[in-house]
């Protein structure tokens, strides 16, 4: 145990003293005996000298030498202990046991990848910035639970960031990569657009980033974006919706539904409530449909006339400015640090 260790030890269990406990007991509960307590008082420091000539059968510092040069050569630079001395063996080769070269490599701190390969980082997505419907889109899939237990059904949803309005869905039996493929294909032909006017976003299942998915949205000049691995985070748009789909008053009581039929029947009519009659919190309480459709700057002035008209009739009843209903102009999705910073300085202020 080190001094800093002894310190800490005896510095709870003085404290548990002054709160009533004895220190024979608080001593046992750290696994301590109280007469060792009693010599660190006396003698704080360790005493043993500990051995004082190396041992007979230790590695000259020749032999240690060479076993770095083996461990971190190309050839080895990527094997691990217990595959090296086999390999080493193989050529009647031996220069040390897999716990000396472990020792060896801990007291060099070597006990990371020694090889120029190094695991793969996954990047935060970059910045996507929506200044107006059909910019950037975002899509997932959740489940939807079935009558017979582990079978599932398949929601395909796109939503625009910007309006947040629900732009396509499908559901099926199944996952499958063409028929990602297709429903991206078909939302664009829907909803016109462009060539290079678009960016997907998406998670980084197969569904989503398979060949035959990349292959359509080149075809259709579309950017890509992906989220990393089992970073929900960087998907916040779709896994709100789902959340907001599954937490529905409307959603089945039992929590499944008896068909596929019935699933799409259901999931229709929820898009149709979400789309035109919900008023989205995140777009200053605007349905996601006159958002899409450019009405919401309108609706915003509108409410603006009616607050600005109730404070002057009753100016007593308003302490400050009326209620905030400034148009939303632009929605950012994986915001950059720097900008995120900014952003929350602003609202705190």
């Amino acid at each position: 145990m080190t001094a800093i260790e002894r310190t800490e030890c005896k510095a709870l269990i003085d404290e548990a003293v002054k709160a009533g406990a004895r220190k024979k007991k608080a001593a046992e509960l750290l696994g301590i005996s109280l007469r060792t307590i009693q010599r660190w008082d006396t003698r704080p420091e360790d005493g043993r000298k500990g051995p004082i000539s190396s041992p007979s059968n230790a590695l000259t510092p020749e032999e240690r030498a060479k076993v770095l040069e083996v461990v971190n050569s190309p050839e080895f630079a990527s094997m691990n202990p217990w595959q090296i001395v086999p390999t080493l063996a193989d050529r009647d080769i031996y220069i040390g046991s897999e716990s000396t070269i472990y020792r060896i490599l801990r007291k060099k701190d070597l006990l990371t990848h020694r090889s120029n390969i190094r695991p793969k980082k996954h990047e935060k997505p970059k910045e996507l910035v929506a200044t107006g419907p059909n910019k950037v889109w975002t899509w997932d899939i959740t489940y939807l639970r079935a009558r017979i237990r582990g079978i599932y059904y398949y929601l395909y949803l796109i939503v625009d960031i910007f309006s947040r309005k629900i732009v396509y869905w499908e559901v099926h039996d199944r996952e499958a990569e063409e028929l990602s493929s297709e429903m991206i294909a078909h939302a664009c032909e829907q909803e016109g657009i462009e060539p290079g006017q678009l960016t997907v976003h998406a998670d980084n299942g197969n569904p989503m980033r398979g060949s035959m998915m990349r292959a359509t949205l080149a075809m259709l000049v579309v950017a890509a974006s992906f989220s990393r691995p089992r970073v929900s985070n960087d998907n916040p748009f779709s896994e709100a919706l789902f959340k907001t789909l599954k937490y529905c008053p409307a959603y089945p009581e039992n929590g499944w539904f008896e068909s596929i039929e019935q699933a799409k029947k259901w999931v229709g009519s929820f898009v149709d409530w979400y789309n035109h009659i919900h008023l989205h919190s995140g777009i200053n309480w605007i349905s996601p449909a006159n958002r899409h459709a450019n009405r919401d700057q309108e609706i915003l002035e509108k409410r603006h006339k009616v607050y600005e008209a109730a404070r002057i009739k009753n100016p007593d009843r308003w302490s400050t400015q009326t209620r905030n209903w400034k148009y939303i102009d632009c929605v950012v999705l994986s915001p950059d640090k720097k900008e995120e910073a900014n952003g929350l300085k602003k609202k705190a202020a």
